[in-house]
């Protein structure tokens, strides 16, 4: 009997396949960036292994073997982009990574949802301005010339130039991600929140448990997965702190301070011109990513965790 009006089971299955293949439609868009910008473009990084020349193009370039990762780690000013790179990596890890989860657990503890709807949207809010803005406003505000400055010569106090001062850039750097990311950092956290059962709650509340206590049985054990997860996600970018924000105060404090990285193969690659030896410095850090987020999710196995993949 074919599928008609008088067989429901066969008009059930011409649905599925219709639902079926318009998802895949509206999915193709979005794999077809994926095939073409991320993974299609892993073919360039055979340049890291060329003396690349656009004149001649990607296979026409001589091959230089590892020359230039030779050359790359025996560049003392590659070394330097690295240390800075880690250092405030490790600034953001500490100072940056908890405060998306202290916000979410004050939200979730707002009982009124009118005040949490309004604090989440001025927290998600700095997300959507672009680096240029935000380093444009804290230039405004704590720059030489800045509100800061003009209220302490005013006043006749002392001024300061915190952007222009590079001992004060790697807490200025925190501070901005701080202000920009942690309220969209949230969402995550608030999502796991919302799983929590309430009762648990309720049980440990009974049974004399205060809230450091429930916070510590309760909550913690409940989102302990999507922490985990998150840091696993965080050390395989340990190497990623902000090309944007970075390049835009490079040249306020020096490269000595704010090089790192991916402006050391912006500069090398596309100022410099020397796109082999950049094109090594990209596939450095995208190995080193790699091999921290696969050790990271091993010990997560062994702690007992799911990590990112089984």
């Amino acid at each position: 009997m074919s599928p008609g009006r008088g067989d429901p089971e066969g008009v059930k299955r011409q649905r599925k396949r219709f639902q079926s293949r318009t998802l895949f439609l509206l999915m193709l868009p979005g794999v077809a960036y994926f095939l073409l910008f991320h993974y299609g473009a892993l073919v360039g990084n055979v340049i890291a292994f060329k003396e690349y020349v656009p004149f001649d193009g990607l296979w026409g370039s001589p091959w230089v073997g590892l020359g230039n990762f030779q050359r790359m780690f025996e560049d003392a000013a590659f070394w330097d982009s690295v240390l800075n790179t880690l250092w405030i990596s490790v600034l953001q890890l500490i100072f940056y990574f908890p405060v998306p989860l202290g916000l979410a657990l004050l939200l979730h503890s707002l009982t009124w949802s009118s005040v949490r709807r309004f604090v989440q949207s001025v927290a998600y809010l700095p997300h959507f301005i672009s680096w240029v803005i935000v380093v444009a406003l804290f230039q405004q505000v704590l720059g030489d010339t800045g509100l800061l400055n003009s209220g302490l010569s005013g006043a006749g106090l002392h001024t300061v130039d915190i952007i222009g001062n590079p001992d004060a850039f790697e807490p200025l750097v925190v501070a901005q991600v701080i202000w920009k990311d942690a309220g969209w950092g949230t969402i995550i956290f608030l999502a796991a929140l919302a799983q929590v059962d309430e009762q648990q709650y309720e049980a440990a509340a009974i049974d004399g448990a205060g809230p450091w206590r429930r916070f510590w049985h309760v909550t913690l054990p409940a989102i302990r997965p999507v922490i985990v997860l998150l840091l696993i996600m965080r050390l395989g970018d340990i190497l990623s702190v902000g090309f944007e924000q970075m390049l835009l105060q490079r040249d306020a404090v020096g490269p000595e301070t704010a090089e790192v990285i991916d402006t050391f193969v912006y500069y090398q690659g596309i100022v410099g011109g020397d796109y082999g030896f950049a094109a090594a410095a990209g596939l450095f850090k995208g190995v080193v990513g790699a091999l921290l987020v696969y050790a990271a999710n091993k010990v997560a196995h062994r702690l007992g965790e799911q990590g990112v993949y089984k």
